[in-house]
């Protein structure tokens, strides 16, 4: 079993909007960068475990915990011209990107990115470093064992 933090802009979906959803599940679409497409591809298996993180707004952080329920296929967005997912050179045979399907777990309270900083036990987490900007990163097992414990508190 892997461990993800998968970010989101609530603007787009929210913690919320994924409790509100059919199933509680959602399709991870959208992204279009090879690495983050890789690690869906590669690695994600279903029951991985999942941080939702909310990115872009105000009080970015992880909002709740989710689990990887689909394996990676075919984003359908990159197929509808005019989106602003659309993709030209990706075709149904070739698809470039890929989603995986996300199941809430559980909302949690909110764990800032500014609260996160203040734990030497994560100093080392990929969202901490500097630069990093993926929205799709792995978790090691003993930053989520860490985190879960802090969100359960």
């Amino acid at each position: 079993m892997r461990y993800w933090l998968m970010k989101s802009e609530p603007s787009d979906v929210s913690i919320d909007d994924l409790a509100g959803f059919p199933n509680q599940t959602v399709d991870w679409y959208g992204i279009r960068n090879y690495q983050a497409r890789n690690f869906m591809r590669d690695q994600m298996q279903v029951g991985d475990g999942v941080f939702f993180y909310h990115s872009n707004c105000d009080v970015p952080g992880i909002a709740g915990i989710a689990r990887v329920s689909s394996l990676a296929y075919p984003d359908r967005l990159q197929f509808i011209q005019g989106h602003k997912y659309y993709d030209a050179k990706s075709t149904p045979e070739t698809p470039r990107w890929l989603n995986v399907d996300v199941q809430l777990v559980k909302k949690t309270r909110l764990l800032s990115l500014q609260e996160l900083r203040t734990y030497p036990e994560l100093a080392t987490m990929r969202i901490l470093q500097r630069g990093n900007r993926l929205s799709i990163t792995p978790v090691d097992p003993k930053e989520w064992a860490f985190i879960s414990e802090k969100l359960s508190a």
